[in-house]
């Protein structure tokens, strides 16, 4: 039986809602944060943490949100009050997609805004690479005529141009709303059918260029060598718990979206297990792709969030063939940034179709111009601009940025407090009878996962959420 979701929509296969529910989940999450929070926190021990948060958390969680969405068929906040009718229980439930959706549209704002960066370094490595070809030198370093500290300094001559900042995040914006007003078949499906084969091309070339020409020996021992006393430490804990449930796209109600797209012949347990697994292997063969080449040029794997603008771009100044592999993956990592936010607006989007009875264009219209108008006080967080418009009047903006602020409240109060609501509605609201029949788990592995929501995901959600309010 195929289920018809409240926006009139549904996944053409199985095969479209695994690479639209991959593409969602690999993100800027796995390619520009992970190995960012990889480097800082001692590599080995943080991956070892990591991956255990992701199979004891992460996987129980989006298995969770995918049963909401696909039970109730309506956008997100739909689905959770259906479920939670359906169960005799409150439609108060549905503050879970509540919160979520809000986070989720509140990443938009400033994702879309690092995602403009990324197509800054498109157009930079493109340039390059013409000019190297027409010099017939095309398998040069990148930046043969620049220095190490210029290169560096490239995003900051981006953060110098208030005007520039603010073109590329329309028009990273401009394209996310393209796709989804097309709707399902037409946009989503089709973005993540043309991308994500794509992204994987172009991962598996570029992890393959870092091993052959990088130091791969350094970065695999860097990466897999396992300190327990230092992954056992708080800080690096709750960085690798952070980093799962972000790159999962958990609590930010597009799981929940995407799942109420899907057919009642999709099981949902195997489902998420590849979700999970194809996620969790992006981030880590991300790493293999990018630490070899960094550390190969005596690099510091510990630059955090500046290791993808500005280390990695300087490190393919002495790479061979620098400037068509730096513009490839900058290409690949724009694959993956657009259909995570594609995602990110298909949230909102299905909640105003469903809730508002708003048509799609408008809505998926209305919803982009105003997360770029939010959007561009993000993007003026890192122009000389911010200091002249101060918010310091407002308590929680005080000495703050806004990009600052967005991020803090969206992924260390927002996305946990919504992933907590959910592991107790799950694992002790929601009718029990009507979840195991839409899992698809076996008896064993149904009493598991129970018990993992149940216990085990609330405790470690509201750890990230005390340590997010404290923050």
């Amino acid at each position: 039986m195929t289920v018809t979701a409240a926006t009139g929509e549904h996944w053409s296969s199985r095969a479209a809602f695994l690479l639209a529910a991959i593409g969602s989940a690999v993100g800027l999450g796995n390619l520009w944060r992970f190995p960012a929070e990889a480097g800082s926190n001692g590599g080995g021990a943080f991956i070892l943490v990591y991956v255990l948060c992701v199979v004891l958390i992460g996987l129980p969680i989006l298995l969770s949100e995918v049963v909401i969405g696909r039970e109730g068929s309506q956008s997100a906040v739909g689905s959770a009050r259906g479920l939670a009718l359906q169960s005799g229980r409150t439609p108060a439930w549905s503050a879970l997609a509540w919160v979520g959706m809000i986070g989720a549209y509140m990443i938009l704002t400033f994702y879309s805004v690092i995602a403009g960066w990324v197509i800054y370094y498109i157009w930079l490595f493109g340039g390059d690479f013409l000019s190297a070809l027409a010099a017939g030198n095309p398998g040069a370093g990148a930046f043969a005529n620049m220095d190490i500290d210029t290169i560096r300094g490239q995003l900051d001559s981006l953060f110098a141009s208030p005007l520039r900042l603010i073109a590329l995040h329309g028009l990273f914006m401009a394209i996310t709303a393209y796709f989804v007003a097309r709707g399902i078949k037409s946009g989503i499906e089709i973005a993540a059918n043309f991308l994500m084969p794509l992204f994987f091309l172009l991962f598996i070339g570029i992890t393959v260029y870092a091993i052959v020409t990088g130091d791969f020996e350094q970065a695999a021992k860097f990466l897999f060598s396992f300190d327990l006393e230092k992954a056992l430490s708080g800080p690096v804990m709750l960085s690798a718990l952070g980093q799962a449930f972000f790159s999962l796209s958990l609590g930010s109600a597009l799981m929940i979206t995407y799942g109420a797209y899907a057919s009642r012949d999709v099981n949902l347990g195997n489902t998420s297990l590849i979700i999970a697994a194809a996620d969790t292997s992006v981030a880590l063969i991300a790493g293999l792709a990018i630490f070899p080449i960094v550390f190969a040029v005596g690099m510091a794997p510990d630059a955090g969030p500046t290791l993808m603008f500005q280390t990695l771009p300087a490190a393919f100044h002495s790479m061979p063939g620098g400037s068509l592999i730096g513009l490839l993956f900058f290409i690949l990592v724009l694959c993956a940034a657009l259909t995570s936010s594609v995602a990110l607006l298909e949230a909102p989007t299905a909640f105003a179709i469903d809730r508002m009875r708003i048509a799609r264009v408008p809505a998926a219209i209305v919803l982009a111009v105003t997360a770029f108008a939010v959007g561009c006080l993000s993007a003026l967080s890192f122009n000389t601009m911010a200091t002249v418009y101060p918010l310091d009047f407002i308590p929680i903006f005080a000495g703050q940025n806004i990009f600052g602020v967005m991020d803090g409240v969206s992924g260390k109060i927002l996305l946990p407090l919504s992933g907590l609501l959910t592991a107790l509605f799950i694992g002790w609201a929601a009718d029990r009878r009507i979840v195991d029949a839409d899992t698809g788990l076996s008896p064993t592995m149904f009493v598991l996962w129970r018990f993992l929501v149940a216990w085990l995901c609330p405790l470690a959600l509201a750890a990230i959420l005390i340590f997010g309010l404290r923050g």
